[in-house]
C-alpha cells in the first residue's frame, strides 16, 4: 500500500475528530473531507479496483457535503453515500474471490439486518420530516452492503471487509439516532460525535485495506 498519502489522511482524520460536534466551518469541511479524499487518492495510486476508487470519492464527496449541515446539503449527501455504497456492493459482488453462496452461510446475521432494518425505518420515518423519503430510501442500501459483503471470503486482507461494514453500518445508526431521535441537549450528544467519526473512518480504511 502506498503510504505517502496515508499519514497526511490520518492527520486529517485525527484533527477533525475535536471538531467533529462544532458548527460548519471552512476549516472542518476541509479536514472531514481530505481525510477521506486521500485515501480515494491512495487507492487510485495503488491501482485498486476502480469500484473502490468510485466508492471511496462519492463518500468524500458526501462528507463535504454533510459538514455544511443544512437540509439541502444532508439530502445531497444522503445521495452522494448511497451511490458510494452501491459502488462497494457492486465491488463486494465483482471481486474475483466473491461467492454468492457464502451470504447464506450466516442466516442469522442476515435476518439480524433484516429486522435491524424494520426497526430503523418505523423509528425514523415519523421523525424524518421533509427527509423521511431519502432517509428510507438510504436503509436498504447500507443494509444493502453489509448483507453482499457476506459474499467476500474471510481470507487474508479480505477479513478486513466484514468488520469494516460493520463499522460502517453502526456509524450510520449512531448518526441518524444523533439527528432524528435524541431531543436537542441529552446527554447522549457529548459523546455520538466521536463515536460516529472512528466508526466511519475507521471503516472507511478497513475498506481501503481490504481490496487493496
Amino acid at each position: 500500500m502506498t503510504t505517502a498519502l496515508i499519514w497526511p489522511a490520518a492527520a486529517c482524520a485525527l484533527a477533525y475528530l475535536p471538531l467533529s460536534p462544532c458548527s460548519a466551518s471552512t476549516m472542518r469541511s476541509l479536514l472531514k473531507t481530505a481525510a477521506v479524499a486521500l485515501l480515494a487518492a491512495t487507492a487510485l495510486l495503488d491501482s485498486a479496483p476502480l469500484l473502490l476508487v468510485v466508492a471511496l470519492a462519492l463518500c468524500a464527496i458526501g462528507d463535504a457535503l454533510l459538514s455544511f449541515e443544512t437540509d439541502e446539503t444532508f439530502m445531497a449527501g444522503i445521495g452522494a453515500f448511497a451511490a458510494g455504497h452501491i459502488a462497494y456492493i457492486a465491488l463486494f459482488l465483482s471481486h474475483p474471490s466473491s461467492d454468492l453462496a457464502l451470504i447464506f452461510d450466516k442466516p442469522g446475521y442476515f435476518w439480524s439486518l433484516i429486522i435491524l432494518g424494520l426497526v430503523a425505518a418505523t423509528l425514523l420515518a415519523p421523525r424524518a420530516g421533509d427527509l423521511k423519503g431519502p432517509v428510507l430510501g438510504y436503509i436498504p442500501i447500507i443494509l444493502g452492503m453489509g448483507v453482499t459483503v457476506l459474499a467476500v471470503p474471510e481470507t487474508g486482507a479480505l477479513r478486513w471487509a466484514l468488520p469494516a461494514a460493520l463499522a460502517f453500518i453502526a456509524s450510520d445508526l449512531i448518526l441518524a439516532t444523533e439527528k432524528f431521535l435524541l431531543p436537542p441537549n441529552h446527554p447522549a450528544l457529548r459523546i455520538t460525535p466521536y463515536l460516529v467519526w472512528p466508526l466511519y473512518w475507521g471503516a472507511q480504511v478497513g475498506l481501503l485495506i481490504a481490496f487493496l
